[in-house]
């Protein structure tokens, strides 16, 4: 049989409300069913590499269950079918979320039709049960009046105790129960409800061989005002999650036991993650340190990131250009910053991602970072880029989806190319993860690979 049509994802359709001439078409709410995501290319053919290392079992199960990080508002009305909605909460949440593969299908059929190209069989992927097991007090907390001035309530300091201790906890548990001692978190892109973000991770978890601790941070995205009023909408959400995922960062990060956390971040959801790394950059960079080795920072990995390139680079590298700024007590302009092992930024780019080029027509912003060419640099900049040894971008030619959005998902190639790096540590065109050189540290994912 042929392979299984790949469903138009939220992060492929993520910006389809700007394009003007398909306005009136309502793209992101059409599907009804959610077909799992290709097989990644590195998993089937002859040079395969096994996808699950443990031994199958027919009562293994199926679905995954992952950890959530929320701002968006818990839904009130027996109406709603999802547990959180498009509105903003001053409260963060966490809890549990599970994603259930197939319907009825044993972990066997599971895992066989999760390692070929061309499946026989259908297999959906759908929301399960959702648990809320902790919140954070609601911002601005709240201030108490003290003889010398202000200070934090002591009840709102306690709130915040109990529960950065309960997403520690949390994090603890699955972590015992996990293969490898590491956290992957997947921040989604403008457009993407709970579910979205869920199913999305979900998949990714399970061609991550289940290894890790997977979990997602989702934003009060898709708020549906209209066509660009919903994305100014989310857009704004954007900005204002960026403080909660900072705070969820380092509460994860410092979990005892934790070896690592690795960031994910796709379209609008990039610059979430960017803001709130380079804020945890800057306050680890005046204790002497950097956001890898005091907050544990693997992999960070930004998919079509929908950000202006200057924008990005002033928010990526704002303590290295603030030489002012106190290293430990004092300003030290000479320091070194110590490189730190499996440490890593993959910025991953699309020339034929027609989202971006609408973003770009938006903000009239054409240098989108999703977009990035060599051209657009020049020499000295892609030097200073192969200069820092913690960047590489990978070009993903041609569109496996509408827009050219999700390829991260959408196309086997690129898809498999995430999973080298992450799952097995590959740099580029080491054996197991095939791309062509541009020019270092740009990349490009073959297009003849078998």
């Amino acid at each position: 049989m042929s392979q299984q049509p790949r469903r138009m994802t939220r992060q492929s359709s993520g910006l389809w409300y700007l394009v003007p001439v398909l306005a009136s078409i309502a793209l992101g709410g059409c599907a009804t069913t959610h077909p799992m995501m290709p097989t990644p290319v590195l998993y089937t053919g002859p040079q395969a590499r096994p996808l699950f290392i443990a031994p199958s079992s027919d009562d293994r199960a199926t679905a995954i269950d992952l950890l959530y990080i929320t701002d968006r508002a818990p839904t009130t009305g027996s109406e709603e079918t999802l547990p959180y909605t498009s509105k903003r909460s001053r409260s963060v949440a966490f809890g549990s979320t599970t994603v259930e593969f197939g319907q009825g299908v044993t972990w066997d059929a599971l895992a066989r039709q999760s390692a070929v190209a061309e499946r026989t069989a259908k297999l959906d992927v759908k929301l399960g049960k959702t648990k809320e097991l902790g919140r954070f007090p609601p911002i601005p907390y709240a201030v108490a009046a003290t003889a010398r001035g202000l200070s934090r309530a002591p009840a709102v300091i306690a709130g915040h105790q109990d529960a950065s201790r309960g997403l520690q906890a949390e994090v603890a548990r699955r972590r015992a129960h996990s293969p490898r001692k590491e956290v992957v978190l997947y921040v989604h892109g403008v457009d993407n409800t709970f579910e979205d973000a869920a199913l999305t991770m979900g998949e990714l978890c399970h061609f991550l061989g289940r290894e890790f601790v997977c979990g997602i941070f989702t934003w009060p995205a898709a708020g549906g005002r209209g066509i660009l009023g919903a994305y100014e909408f989310d857009y704004e959400s954007s900005v204002f999650a960026a403080e909660h995922l900072r705070k969820a960062i380092r509460a994860i990060s410092t979990t005892p036991g934790l070896e690592r956390i690795h960031l994910l971040a796709h379209s609008r959801g990039t610059d979430v993650l960017v803001s709130a790394l380079s804020d945890l950059n800057y306050e680890a960079y005046t204790q002497r340190s950097n956001v890898a080795q005091r907050n544990k920072v693997g992999n960070v990995m930004l998919m079509a990131p929908d950000l202006d390139l200057d924008v990005a680079t002033a928010k990526l590298f704002k303590a290295l250009s603030d030489p002012d700024v106190p290293y430990g007590t004092a300003p030290n302009p000479n320091m070194v910053l110590e490189t730190t092992p499996g440490f890593h930024i993959t910025v991953y780019v699309s020339p034929d991602d027609r989202a971006l080029a609408t973003s770009g027509w938006l903000f009239g912003s054409f240098a989108r970072l999703g977009r990035l060419d060599t051209e657009m640099l020049t020499p000295e900049q892609i030097e200073q880029a192969r200069t820092t040894g913690i960047l590489d971008f990978v070009q993903v030619p041609g569109r496996t989806d509408l827009f050219g959005h999700g390829y991260f998902t959408s196309n086997p190639k690129a898809s498999a190319d995430l999973i080298a790096l992450l799952r097995y540590g590959l740099r580029p065109n080491e054996p197991g993860r095939p791309l062509e050189e541009i020019e270092r540290p740009f990349w490009r994912v073959p297009t003849d690979q078998p």
